[in-house]
Protein backbone atom coordinates (compact mmCIF):
# COMPACT_ATOMS: atom_id res chain seq x y z
CA UNK A 1 0.00 0.00 0.00
CA UNK A 2 1.48 3.35 -0.85
CA UNK A 3 2.06 5.64 2.26
CA UNK A 4 1.07 9.07 2.95
CA UNK A 5 3.61 11.33 1.49
CA UNK A 6 5.15 13.34 4.32
CA UNK A 7 6.31 16.83 4.42
CA UNK A 8 4.94 19.81 2.56
CA UNK A 9 5.75 18.67 -0.89
CA UNK A 10 2.27 16.10 -0.73
CA UNK A 11 1.07 13.68 -3.46
CA UNK A 12 0.01 15.52 -6.14
CA UNK A 13 2.36 18.34 -5.95
CA UNK A 14 4.69 20.08 -8.10
CA UNK A 15 8.55 19.47 -7.13
CA UNK A 16 10.35 22.17 -5.79
CA UNK A 17 12.04 22.35 -9.20
CA UNK A 18 8.99 22.76 -10.88
CA UNK A 19 8.01 25.75 -8.91
CA UNK A 20 10.65 27.45 -9.16
CA UNK A 21 10.27 27.47 -12.74
CA UNK A 22 6.75 28.50 -12.81
CA UNK A 23 7.71 31.12 -10.40
CA UNK A 24 10.47 32.41 -12.80
CA UNK A 25 8.60 32.37 -15.85
CA UNK A 26 5.75 34.53 -14.04
CA UNK A 27 8.32 37.00 -12.62
CA UNK A 28 10.09 37.17 -15.95
CA UNK A 29 7.27 38.07 -17.95
CA UNK A 30 6.29 40.64 -15.09
CA UNK A 31 9.52 42.20 -15.92
CA UNK A 32 8.98 42.25 -19.29
CA UNK A 33 5.80 44.17 -18.96
CA UNK A 34 7.60 46.54 -16.47
CA UNK A 35 10.62 47.25 -18.94
CA UNK A 36 8.84 47.29 -22.32
CA UNK A 37 6.04 48.96 -21.21
CA UNK A 38 4.17 46.74 -24.13
CA UNK A 39 2.17 44.18 -22.82
CA UNK A 40 0.81 42.74 -26.45
CA UNK A 41 4.88 41.80 -26.83
CA UNK A 42 5.24 40.93 -22.93
CA UNK A 43 3.06 37.79 -23.29
CA UNK A 44 2.96 35.27 -25.84
CA UNK A 45 1.17 35.85 -28.90
CA UNK A 46 -2.46 35.24 -29.49
CA UNK A 47 -5.29 35.34 -26.51
CA UNK A 48 -5.52 32.18 -24.91
CA UNK A 49 -9.34 30.98 -24.29
CA UNK A 50 -9.70 31.38 -20.56
CA UNK A 51 -13.84 31.10 -19.87
CA UNK A 52 -14.13 27.68 -18.82
CA UNK A 53 -17.36 27.37 -21.27
CA UNK A 54 -15.98 27.68 -24.18
CA UNK A 55 -12.81 25.19 -23.21
CA UNK A 56 -15.65 23.09 -22.56
CA UNK A 57 -17.34 23.47 -26.10
CA UNK A 58 -14.35 23.30 -28.17
CA UNK A 59 -14.10 19.58 -26.37
CA UNK A 60 -17.06 18.58 -27.71
CA UNK A 61 -17.04 15.73 -30.14
CA UNK A 62 -18.49 17.81 -33.18
CA UNK A 63 -17.38 18.00 -36.59
CA UNK A 64 -19.76 20.56 -37.62
CA UNK A 65 -17.73 23.37 -39.39
CA UNK A 66 -20.72 25.76 -39.57
CA UNK A 67 -21.56 25.97 -35.78
CA UNK A 68 -17.60 25.73 -35.10
CA UNK A 69 -17.32 28.79 -37.18
CA UNK A 70 -20.04 30.42 -34.88
CA UNK A 71 -18.75 29.38 -32.28
CA UNK A 72 -15.02 31.03 -33.16
CA UNK A 73 -16.61 34.53 -34.05
CA UNK A 74 -18.78 34.70 -30.87
CA UNK A 75 -15.52 33.92 -28.74
CA UNK A 76 -14.14 37.25 -30.21
CA UNK A 77 -17.55 39.20 -28.19
CA UNK A 78 -15.78 38.51 -24.95
CA UNK A 79 -12.33 39.14 -25.27
CA UNK A 80 -13.52 42.53 -26.85
CA UNK A 81 -15.58 43.42 -23.98
CA UNK A 82 -12.49 42.83 -21.56
CA UNK A 83 -10.70 45.20 -23.38
CA UNK A 84 -13.98 48.09 -23.74
CA UNK A 85 -13.23 47.63 -27.29
CA UNK A 86 -16.75 48.57 -28.05
CA UNK A 87 -16.88 49.43 -31.36
CA UNK A 88 -15.07 45.81 -32.14
CA UNK A 89 -17.73 44.12 -29.87
CA UNK A 90 -20.68 46.15 -32.75
CA UNK A 91 -18.30 44.45 -35.38
CA UNK A 92 -17.93 41.36 -33.74
CA UNK A 93 -22.09 40.98 -33.41
CA UNK A 94 -22.86 42.09 -36.89
CA UNK A 95 -20.26 39.10 -37.93
CA UNK A 96 -22.07 37.00 -35.95
CA UNK A 97 -25.55 37.82 -37.06
CA UNK A 98 -24.41 37.45 -40.68
CA UNK A 99 -23.33 33.67 -40.26
CA UNK A 100 -26.68 32.98 -38.63
CA UNK A 101 -28.40 34.48 -41.11
CA UNK A 102 -26.40 32.13 -43.77
CA UNK A 103 -26.01 28.94 -41.79
CA UNK A 104 -29.14 28.68 -39.49
CA UNK A 105 -31.74 27.14 -41.79
CA UNK A 106 -29.46 24.42 -42.95
CA UNK A 107 -28.08 23.60 -39.18
CA UNK A 108 -31.34 22.90 -38.45
CA UNK A 109 -32.45 21.21 -41.57
CA UNK A 110 -29.44 19.03 -40.42
CA UNK A 111 -31.15 17.73 -37.38
CA UNK A 112 -33.87 15.03 -36.58
CA UNK A 113 -36.51 16.63 -36.04
CA UNK A 114 -37.14 15.63 -32.43
CA UNK A 115 -34.00 18.26 -31.94
CA UNK A 116 -34.13 20.73 -34.83
CA UNK A 117 -37.19 22.41 -32.80
CA UNK A 118 -35.09 22.78 -30.33
CA UNK A 119 -32.07 23.71 -32.54
CA UNK A 120 -34.43 26.67 -33.34
CA UNK A 121 -35.28 28.32 -30.25
CA UNK A 122 -31.55 28.50 -29.40
CA UNK A 123 -30.58 30.35 -32.18
CA UNK A 124 -33.29 32.72 -31.89
CA UNK A 125 -32.17 33.23 -27.93
CA UNK A 126 -28.88 33.82 -29.42
CA UNK A 127 -29.74 36.65 -31.64
CA UNK A 128 -31.61 38.16 -29.02
CA UNK A 129 -29.03 38.11 -26.85
CA UNK A 130 -27.14 39.48 -29.59
CA UNK A 131 -29.29 42.66 -29.59
CA UNK A 132 -28.76 43.09 -26.32
CA UNK A 133 -25.12 43.09 -25.95
CA UNK A 134 -24.86 45.15 -29.27
CA UNK A 135 -27.52 47.82 -27.63
CA UNK A 136 -25.39 47.82 -24.38
CA UNK A 137 -21.96 48.75 -26.05
CA UNK A 138 -23.64 51.74 -27.55
CA UNK A 139 -22.98 53.11 -24.14
CA UNK A 140 -19.88 52.04 -23.57
CA UNK A 141 -18.78 50.88 -19.99
CA UNK A 142 -22.56 52.42 -18.57
CA UNK A 143 -23.23 48.96 -20.77
CA UNK A 144 -20.88 47.01 -19.92
CA UNK A 145 -22.39 44.72 -16.94
CA UNK A 146 -26.18 44.64 -18.99
CA UNK A 147 -23.15 43.36 -22.04
CA UNK A 148 -21.82 40.63 -19.62
CA UNK A 149 -24.66 39.39 -18.54
CA UNK A 150 -26.20 39.01 -21.99
CA UNK A 151 -23.22 37.68 -23.08
CA UNK A 152 -23.49 34.99 -20.10
CA UNK A 153 -26.97 33.78 -20.97
CA UNK A 154 -25.49 33.68 -25.15
CA UNK A 155 -22.87 31.14 -23.91
CA UNK A 156 -25.48 29.36 -21.84
CA UNK A 157 -27.61 28.98 -25.52
CA UNK A 158 -24.84 28.50 -27.18
CA UNK A 159 -24.00 25.29 -25.17
CA UNK A 160 -27.31 23.90 -25.60
CA UNK A 161 -26.98 24.26 -29.23
CA UNK A 162 -23.88 22.79 -29.51
CA UNK A 163 -25.05 19.77 -27.03
CA UNK A 164 -27.16 18.91 -30.24
CA UNK A 165 -25.00 18.25 -32.54
CA UNK A 166 -23.18 15.52 -30.17
CA UNK A 167 -23.84 12.10 -30.96
CA UNK A 168 -22.66 9.00 -29.32
CA UNK A 169 -19.33 8.20 -27.22
CA UNK A 170 -16.73 8.34 -30.07
CA UNK A 171 -14.85 6.17 -29.04
CA UNK A 172 -13.97 2.90 -26.55
CA UNK A 173 -11.80 3.05 -23.39
CA UNK A 174 -9.16 1.04 -23.96
CA UNK A 175 -9.69 -2.81 -22.21
CA UNK A 176 -6.91 -2.79 -19.99
CA UNK A 177 -8.57 -0.25 -18.10
CA UNK A 178 -12.31 -1.78 -18.33
CA UNK A 179 -12.06 -2.55 -14.12
CA UNK A 180 -12.52 1.61 -13.80
CA UNK A 181 -15.23 3.35 -13.51
CA UNK A 182 -16.14 5.25 -16.87
CA UNK A 183 -17.67 9.20 -17.68
CA UNK A 184 -19.35 8.37 -21.49
CA UNK A 185 -20.12 12.20 -21.64
CA UNK A 186 -20.33 15.07 -18.83
CA UNK A 187 -22.15 15.68 -15.85
CA UNK A 188 -21.43 18.35 -13.34
CA UNK A 189 -20.66 18.41 -9.75
CA UNK A 190 -21.88 20.71 -6.42
CA UNK A 191 -19.04 20.88 -4.10
CA UNK A 192 -20.70 22.50 -0.99
CA UNK A 193 -17.56 23.78 1.07
CA UNK A 194 -17.55 25.97 4.36
CA UNK A 195 -16.04 28.86 2.38
CA UNK A 196 -19.00 28.57 -0.12
CA UNK A 197 -20.91 26.56 -3.29
CA UNK A 198 -18.95 25.72 -6.85
CA UNK A 199 -20.05 23.57 -9.61
CA UNK A 200 -17.65 21.65 -11.80
CA UNK A 201 -18.61 20.50 -14.98
CA UNK A 202 -16.56 16.80 -15.62
CA UNK A 203 -15.36 16.34 -19.35
CA UNK A 204 -15.80 12.26 -20.39
CA UNK A 205 -15.45 12.91 -23.32
CA UNK A 206 -11.69 14.26 -22.76
CA UNK A 207 -10.82 12.08 -19.35
CA UNK A 208 -13.42 9.41 -18.85
CA UNK A 209 -11.46 7.82 -17.04
CA UNK A 210 -10.40 10.51 -14.61
CA UNK A 211 -14.04 12.01 -14.56
CA UNK A 212 -15.23 8.66 -13.91
CA UNK A 213 -12.76 7.94 -11.16
CA UNK A 214 -14.50 11.27 -9.49
CA UNK A 215 -17.81 10.98 -9.75
CA UNK A 216 -17.78 7.35 -8.87
CA UNK A 217 -15.90 8.98 -5.66
CA UNK A 218 -18.88 11.61 -5.59
CA UNK A 219 -21.76 9.25 -5.55
CA UNK A 220 -19.97 7.36 -2.93
CA UNK A 221 -20.04 9.91 -0.12
CA UNK A 222 -16.15 9.81 -0.30
CA UNK A 223 -15.00 13.37 -0.29
CA UNK A 224 -17.86 14.41 2.76
CA UNK A 225 -15.93 15.90 5.16
CA UNK A 226 -12.72 16.00 3.79
CA UNK A 227 -10.60 18.96 3.83
CA UNK A 228 -8.56 21.30 2.18
CA UNK A 229 -5.05 20.23 2.79
CA UNK A 230 -2.90 22.15 1.14
CA UNK A 231 -3.58 25.81 -0.38
CA UNK A 232 -1.26 27.94 -2.26
CA UNK A 233 -2.19 31.61 -2.93
CA UNK A 234 -2.93 32.17 -6.33
CA UNK A 235 -2.14 28.86 -7.40
CA UNK A 236 -4.00 25.64 -5.97
CA UNK A 237 -6.80 24.47 -3.64
CA UNK A 238 -5.97 20.65 -3.21
CA UNK A 239 -8.53 17.96 -1.67
CA UNK A 240 -9.43 14.46 -1.37
CA UNK A 241 -6.88 12.63 0.95
CA UNK A 242 -8.52 10.77 3.34
CA UNK A 243 -7.79 10.34 7.31
CA UNK A 244 -5.33 7.37 8.29
CA UNK A 245 -2.43 5.83 6.59
CA UNK A 246 -3.82 5.59 2.82
CA UNK A 247 -3.35 8.65 0.70
CA UNK A 248 -6.27 7.57 -1.87
CA UNK A 249 -8.84 5.62 -2.11
CA UNK A 250 -9.01 2.03 -0.76
CA UNK A 251 -11.13 -0.05 -2.88
CA UNK A 252 -13.24 -2.42 -0.24
CA UNK A 253 -13.33 -5.17 -2.69
CA UNK A 254 -9.30 -5.37 -2.66
CA UNK A 255 -8.29 -3.88 0.14
CA UNK A 256 -5.88 -1.59 -2.05
CA UNK A 257 -5.99 2.08 -3.24
CA UNK A 258 -7.42 2.67 -6.47
CA UNK A 259 -5.42 4.76 -8.74
CA UNK A 260 -5.65 5.67 -12.29
CA UNK A 261 -3.55 6.12 -15.43
CA UNK A 262 -2.38 9.78 -16.49
CA UNK A 263 -5.07 10.05 -19.14
CA UNK A 264 -4.68 13.99 -21.41
CA UNK A 265 -6.58 13.80 -24.67
CA UNK A 266 -4.57 16.37 -27.31
CA UNK A 267 -6.43 18.89 -29.09
CA UNK A 268 -7.70 17.74 -32.66
CA UNK A 269 -7.23 14.01 -30.98
CA UNK A 270 -10.51 11.47 -30.52
CA UNK A 271 -9.04 9.78 -27.87
CA UNK A 272 -6.68 10.52 -25.23
CA UNK A 273 -3.38 9.57 -24.28
CA UNK A 274 -2.59 6.94 -21.45
CA UNK A 275 0.14 5.91 -19.30
CA UNK A 276 3.05 9.28 -19.59
CA UNK A 277 3.26 13.15 -19.76
CA UNK A 278 3.57 14.37 -23.01
CA UNK A 279 7.26 15.55 -21.87
CA UNK A 280 7.74 12.26 -21.94
CA UNK A 281 6.09 11.22 -24.99
CA UNK A 282 7.90 14.06 -26.68
CA UNK A 283 5.01 16.36 -27.58
CA UNK A 284 6.33 19.52 -26.51
CA UNK A 285 4.22 21.79 -29.11
CA UNK A 286 0.99 19.77 -28.43
CA UNK A 287 -1.91 21.82 -26.70
CA UNK A 288 -4.35 19.84 -24.78
CA UNK A 289 -8.35 19.74 -24.95
CA UNK A 290 -8.28 20.35 -21.25
CA UNK A 291 -5.79 23.75 -20.99
CA UNK A 292 -4.57 24.95 -17.53
CA UNK A 293 -5.92 28.57 -19.16
CA UNK A 294 -9.01 28.93 -17.14
CA UNK A 295 -9.09 29.39 -13.48
CA UNK A 296 -10.49 26.85 -11.74
CA UNK A 297 -9.48 24.08 -13.59
CA UNK A 298 -9.71 21.00 -12.13
CA UNK A 299 -7.07 18.16 -11.83
CA UNK A 300 -5.62 15.30 -10.27
CA UNK A 301 -3.15 15.00 -7.97
CA UNK A 302 0.09 12.39 -8.39
CA UNK A 303 3.32 11.93 -7.27
CA UNK A 304 6.04 13.33 -9.13
CA UNK A 305 7.99 10.56 -9.88
CA UNK A 306 5.07 8.47 -11.38
CA UNK A 307 2.31 10.00 -13.58
CA UNK A 308 -0.02 6.89 -13.37
CA UNK A 309 -0.45 7.10 -9.39
CA UNK A 310 -3.36 9.32 -9.03
CA UNK A 311 -6.35 8.06 -7.06
CA UNK A 312 -8.58 10.54 -5.15
CA UNK A 313 -6.65 14.00 -4.32
CA UNK A 314 -7.45 16.31 -6.52
CA UNK A 315 -6.47 20.20 -7.14
CA UNK A 316 -8.16 23.39 -8.81
CA UNK A 317 -6.08 26.05 -10.21
CA UNK A 318 -6.31 29.05 -9.29
CA UNK A 319 -3.87 30.83 -10.86
CA UNK A 320 -3.80 34.01 -13.14
CA UNK A 321 -4.56 32.84 -16.37
CA UNK A 322 -3.99 35.31 -18.69
CA UNK A 323 -0.20 34.51 -17.26
CA UNK A 324 -0.11 30.70 -17.95
CA UNK A 325 -1.77 30.56 -21.85
CA UNK A 326 -2.40 27.20 -22.66
CA UNK A 327 0.30 25.20 -24.36
CA UNK A 328 2.80 27.50 -23.13
CA UNK A 329 3.05 26.87 -18.88
CA UNK A 330 3.84 23.95 -17.08
CA UNK A 331 1.41 22.60 -16.04
CA UNK A 332 -0.35 21.15 -19.69
CA UNK A 333 0.37 18.08 -20.69
CA UNK A 334 1.94 16.84 -17.30
CA UNK A 335 -1.39 16.58 -15.25
CA UNK A 336 -4.32 15.07 -16.03
CA UNK A 337 -7.19 17.91 -16.50
CA UNK A 338 -10.92 16.37 -15.98
CA UNK A 339 -12.91 19.24 -15.87
CA UNK A 340 -13.97 23.09 -14.86
CA UNK A 341 -15.23 25.17 -12.44
CA UNK A 342 -18.21 26.56 -13.98
CA UNK A 343 -19.96 28.40 -10.89
CA UNK A 344 -18.79 29.51 -8.22
CA UNK A 345 -15.37 30.47 -8.69
CA UNK A 346 -14.59 33.16 -6.75
CA UNK A 347 -15.09 31.09 -3.75
CA UNK A 348 -11.79 29.99 -4.63
CA UNK A 349 -10.27 32.84 -3.54
CA UNK A 350 -12.08 32.47 0.11
CA UNK A 351 -10.28 28.87 0.80
CA UNK A 352 -8.11 28.55 3.10
CA UNK A 353 -6.38 25.30 4.29
CA UNK A 354 -8.06 23.29 7.24
CA UNK A 355 -11.75 24.24 5.12
CA UNK A 356 -13.97 21.31 4.11
CA UNK A 357 -15.98 19.43 1.60
CA UNK A 358 -19.42 19.67 3.69
CA UNK A 359 -21.39 17.84 0.64
CA UNK A 360 -19.90 16.83 -3.03
CA UNK A 361 -23.01 15.01 -5.09
CA UNK A 362 -23.54 14.62 -8.88
CA UNK A 363 -26.30 16.92 -9.97
CA UNK A 364 -26.59 15.65 -13.19
CA UNK A 365 -25.22 13.00 -15.72
CA UNK A 366 -25.59 10.75 -13.65
CA UNK A 367 -26.74 8.39 -16.57
CA UNK A 368 -23.41 8.95 -17.87
CA UNK A 369 -21.42 6.84 -15.13
CA UNK A 370 -20.88 3.16 -16.15
CA UNK A 371 -19.84 1.29 -13.08
CA UNK A 372 -16.32 -0.57 -13.17
CA UNK A 373 -16.60 -3.74 -15.29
Amino acid sequence: MVQRAQGFWRQGSLSWREVCRFGFCVAALLCVVVLWGIPALALPQGDAITDPRTLLRRALPIQETKLLEIDEAISKIDTDLKYNRWSAVRGDVRQVERLLERYADPLVASLPPERASTASREIAALREELQVISQASERKSKGKEEARAAYDRLLDSLGSLENDWVGAFPYTVPAEYADKPQLLGRAEVELNTTAGRMVITLDGYSAPITAGNFADLVQRGFYDGLTFDRVETFFLAQAGDPPGPADGYVDPTTGKIRTIPMEIRAKGEVMPRYGQTFDQMGLWDVEPALPFSAEGTVAMARYPDDPNSASSQFFIFMAEPDLTPAGLNLMDGRYAVFGYVTEGTEVLRHIKVGDRIVSARLISGQDNLKAAA
